[in-house]
């Protein structure tokens, strides 16, 4: 949870001085001075702690009052030390523990006053270094943050996916802001970042150094960068950073300004002014690439020539995260959808390792639905019906019509002009009367057993949300008939398929990798078919594309094998499929549309090929 930082003059005032130790002193001792001087600065009544000094009361309690806004603190306590008193003069040594709203640990330090009796009554002798022991007269106390630079989000080879682009810095130099409240407060509206937190850092930060506030990326921000432009006391400086995706961009994500919302995800010790992980593995593991800063508390004078670093707190280093990501497949995927009219998602996997190769979203409005889609199998869930009906001795080659329409229970099921007569032919047309008539052929749990063994409805997971698809129980004989045709409830995403396909390639399902660094240890275990329903599976999906519903993904060189499908559902949606495999890639596409999904899946292979 991001602490919020806020002044001494806001805590409780319960917060009370103690006593680490006492002593006996004849009266009259300096301690009561002492004690109730600790008291007033620690609950913020600074003018009752200056009168308790020597000095001008209005300029020490200014100085006092300075303090939090100087460290943007969360908190002050003072504890009382040894007190030593000799004659007219005596030296009170006193505890000061400061948290800095960072969620690092406190600054602790031993601070020290003088005190010399007058006409009987003790005076603390007033110094700056009262507030700390290296404060000279005429300094100030800064907070000064160090940020490494952000690590890359790599492909499977170590190359970057993350490229440069043009960035506005937009900051201000705070000791030059003549009305602080105005300018934050307009810089906040526009940017949405928390006003009183930015407030906060830039009255602590040195005054004369430029505090960047917020990044912007040109230009596709630029409406934004034109208003901070129109604000007093706000000044730009552009750059090139790599801060966007230069491919996998649902995977990588996006990086943005650090907002009060996305504050409260990340958590301290990031602040208004930090850029940070916004969506996809950037926001994941926003604290392993951005690492954590070192936060320095330093003494200046106002030019800054003179500064002394008083504490600090040591962040980490950022680390790089390498992914399984192929980069040329990658870029396939990306040419295969890039002109489609409508949203597509296609999702590619290494068959032997069950590694992601390729993952790609066009139109989806950011969403990473080749991981998170919930849709229909249609009858690419064909490879899973049939591997449970050969535990039935379903024969290949077994008379099986397709008729054009198909009634159970009221429920109607058609089929396209182009009908097999065999098991085979019609696994290769993907003829949905043929196999919902199959109903009564198979148990529920078979089905449901069968989709398992290839991953769907499995708890495997990802360190991005994705989705393993479900298999619910079937509620009527309608329902039993449209599970064998992957229509009702069931539902996948396209990793899920492309998983599936891969195991029909390799013989055995193996859980999902995206990362090799740092790794994400699954929480199943391969699982492998029989050889029976493997080399019959590698058959039908071979015999799909040679002769079949999904012709149009047949190219020349190494066989392609698959399935495809067009699958109404919802409110007159239709999702179009193809789900297959060439060499040691396994892949699955889906388009929210009427579209010659294999078409696409051969525009995906040859460009792979290229």
């Amino acid at each position: 949870m991001v602490r919020v930082r806020r002044a001494t003059a806001a805590l409780a005032a319960a917060l009370l001085v103690t006593t680490m130790s006492s002593g006996c002193f004849a009266e009259p001792s300096p301690l009561p001075t002492v004690r109730d001087f600790l008291v007033a600065w620690q609950n913020g009544n600074y003018r009752a702690a200056a009168k308790q000094t020597n000095g001008d009361r209005t300029a020490v309690a200014a100085a006092l009052e300075a303090v939090p806004g100087e460290l943007d603190l969360a908190s002050l306590r003072l504890a009382l030390g040894h007190v030593r008193k000799s004659g007219n003069d005596a030296t009170a040594q006193f505890e000061v523990r400061i948290d800095l709203g960072d969620n690092g640990p406190p600054w602790a330090y031993v601070g020290e006053m003088h005190l010399h009796r007058t006409d009987g009554q003790w005076k603390v002798v007033w110094s700056p270094s009262v507030i700390h022991p290296k404060l000279g007269k005429g300094q100030r106390l800064a907070v000064v943050t160090e940020s490494p630079q952000r690590a890359y989000i790599l492909d499977a080879k170590g190359r970057s996916l993350v490229k440069k682009t043009k960035v506005q810095i937009f900051g201000v130099l705070p000791g030059q802001l003549p009305q602080p409240s105005t300018t934050l407060g307009r810089l906040a509206k526009i940017t949405h970042l928390d006003k009183d937190r930015v407030l906060g850092r830039v009255r602590s930060a040195p005054p004369q150094e430029f505090l960047p506030l917020v990044t912007l990326q040109l230009p596709a921000q630029a409406a934004d960068a034109a208003q901070l432009l129109q604000v007093p006391g706000v000044q730009a400086r552009t750059l090139y950073l790599p801060v966007v995706p230069a491919l996998a961009k649902e995977v990588v994500g996006e990086l943005g300004p650090a907002t009060a919302e996305r504050l409260q995800q990340v958590g301290a010790p990031y602040q208004p002014g930090d850029t940070i992980g916004v969506s996809g593995l950037q926001v994941l593991l926003q604290r392993r690439l951005a690492g954590t800063p070192t936060v320095k508390v330093v003494a200046q004078d106002p030019s800054g020539a003179s500064t002394q670093v008083l504490y600090q707190s040591l962040g980490t280093l950022s680390e790089p995260v390498q992914t399984t990501i192929d980069r040329k497949v990658q870029t396939a995927a990306e040419t295969a959808v890039k002109r489609l009219r409508a949203p597509a998602s296609l999702a590619a996997v290494d068959q032997a390792t069950g590694e992601v190769l390729g993952v790609t979203d066009h139109l989806t409005q950011g969403n990473n639905e080749a991981f998170e889609g919930h849709y229909p199998p249609g009858m690419t869930f064909s490879m899973v019906t049939t591997q449970a009906l050969l535990g039935y001795h379903q024969k290949l080659n077994a008379p099986v019509p397709c008729p054009p329409e198909y009634t159970v229970d009221g429920q109607m099921f058609r089929d396209s002009a182009a009908r097999g007569k065999t098991f085979q032919s019609n696994f290769a047309r993907s003829c949905p009367t043929a196999f919902a008539s199959l109903y009564r052929t198979l148990a529920y749990q078979d089905l449901r057993t069968s989709a398992a063994r290839f991953g769907i409805g499995v708890p495997w997971s990802l360190p991005l949300p994705s989705f393993s698809g479900s298999v619910p129980a079937p509620a009527s004989d309608a329902d039993r008939a449209a599970s064998m045709v992957g229509q009702g409830k069931i539902q996948v995403s396209p990793l899920t398929m492309a998983l599936a396909a891969a195991t029909v390639e390799s013989g055995t399902w193996k859980p999902p990798t995206l990362l090799k660094d740092p790794s994400s240890p699954q929480p199943i275990q391969p699982q492998s078919l029989d050889s029976d329903s493997i080399g019959a599976l590698q058959t039908l999906m071979r015999s799909s594309v040679h002769s079949g519903a999904a012709k149009a993904a047949d190219l020349s060189g190494a066989p392609v094998s698959g399935v495809s499908a067009v699958v109404p559902y919802g409110s007159g949606k239709t999702v179009s499929w193809f789900v297959g495999f060439r060499g040691n890639v396994a892949f699955a596409l889906a388009v929210e549309g009427k579209v010659a999904a294999a078409g696409v899946a051969a525009t995906f292979l040859r460009a792979l090929s290229g």
